[in-house]
């Protein structure tokens, strides 16, 4: 099930807790890259507020959205990088993305298998992803008031399972979200301190999401033609005294 674009948009644009949550999973994904000048930075789901620091720098970024979620005009008041797609059929050639964010759109997927092989074809050789998604020992999964209680919710060992499965490399994964998913203005105040106190002490459990850094698996290929293995060789021809090099005589 897809959280509609414009509740995304309102949650994370126009209420204090979905700033609060931008604001700590963003902190988070910088720590994984610190460099993506002309490189091609791709979202998928509703990671366009993760993407606005790449907007600068990057060769091109862009914003993918699928159609049973919806999709917005992204940045505002700037050209728009914002296009609706498939969940499996993206408009881009194979091996296009350097950099691929995705949030809000694998535990949401109908199909995760195919999302995740579309994944993998978008994203260049050596190409970089991150996979954000509900943490199923957190407590933002539990309060369906935002969008991390919508879809399935993962444990760490479930999803470097499945992106195993589908030839990525987990690398490193990190925790965001301790803070306290209310509106009250108390748990509010004390978000800052609580994402700082449970980076420290946790990077898995406490967290209310998820973030796995992959990378793309590529197999060499294999040699055509089949290859025959002999056993042991033919001893026919023993006994023959070996050729010698000169002119060959006639004997009668």
């Amino acid at each position: 099930m897809h959280f509609d674009v414009q509740d995304l948009k309102n949650f994370y644009y126009r209420t204090n807790l979905g700033r609060v949550a931008q604001r700590a999973v963003r902190e988070q994904v910088n720590e994984f890259w610190k460099s993506w000048k002309g490189e091609t930075v791709v979202g998928f789901g509703f990671a366009a507020p993760l993407l606005r620091p790449y907007l600068a720098d990057a060769r091109r970024v862009v914003a993918l959205m699928p159609g049973p979620q919806g999709v917005m005009h992204w940045p505002a008041g700037e050209p728009n990088v914002a296009a609706l797609c498939e969940e499996t059929l993206w408009p881009l050639q194979s091996g296009q993305a350097d950099k691929l964010v995705v949030l809000h759109g694998l535990e949401t997927s109908e199909n995760p298998s195919a999302l995740l092989e579309e994944c993998w074809r978008v994203l260049a050789p050596g190409g970089r992803a991150l996979f954000i998604v509900p943490n199923r020992a957190g407590i933002w999964s539990r309060r369906d008031r935002t969008p991390y209680g919508f879809g399935r919710p993962y444990s760490l060992g479930q999803l470097e399972a499945q992106l195993k499965k589908h030839n990525f490399s987990p690398e490193k994964h990190l925790a965001a979200l301790f803070a306290i998913p209310s509106e009250k203005r108390f748990w509010l105040k004390a978000a800052n301190m609580m994402e700082s106190f449970g980076r420290k002490v946790s990077g898995r459990f406490a967290g209310g999401v998820l973030i796995v850094e992959a990378t793309k698996q590529v197999y060499a290929p294999r040699p055509k033609g089949r290859k025959v293995s002999v056993r042991s060789p033919l001893r026919g021809m023993e006994g023959t005294p070996a050729p010698v090099v000169g002119r060959v005589t006639r004997q009668d």
